[in-house]
């Protein structure tokens, strides 16, 4: 039983270390989605995003699209492994509460 209690409280070490990492790599990433504007034939894109009850809206270069789309779709997936681990360290804590 000592080696099952000593396995999840590594788990669990290793999920709230993997949940900061992920955490500080969120925050230098962009938030929002692209969206595109249709002026006299030609195609303007921002970069739209609450911030608080605002919505923002940021011209974005077409020279600097492509990369801010890689940069929002690893947001997304970072997003979705914090949530995933986070669900991960609830499950760990109810674990150890009933061993401890």
């Amino acid at each position: 039983m000592n080696l099952i209690i000593n396995t999840m409280l590594q788990e669990k070490q290793r999920i709230d270390y993997m949940l900061e990492k992920y955490q500080a790599l969120l925050a230098g990433l962009p938030k929002g989605t692209i969206s595109e504007k249709t002026v006299n034939r030609n195609i303007y894109y921002y970069l739209k995003y609450r911030d608080g009850k605002k919505v923002v809206s940021k011209y974005i270069s077409k020279k600097d699209i492509e990369a801010l789309r890689q940069q929002i779709e690893k947001r997304r997936h970072v997003e979705a492994m914090i949530k995933s681990l986070q669900e991960e360290q609830r499950l760990a804590a109810r674990v150890l509460e009933g061993t401890i």
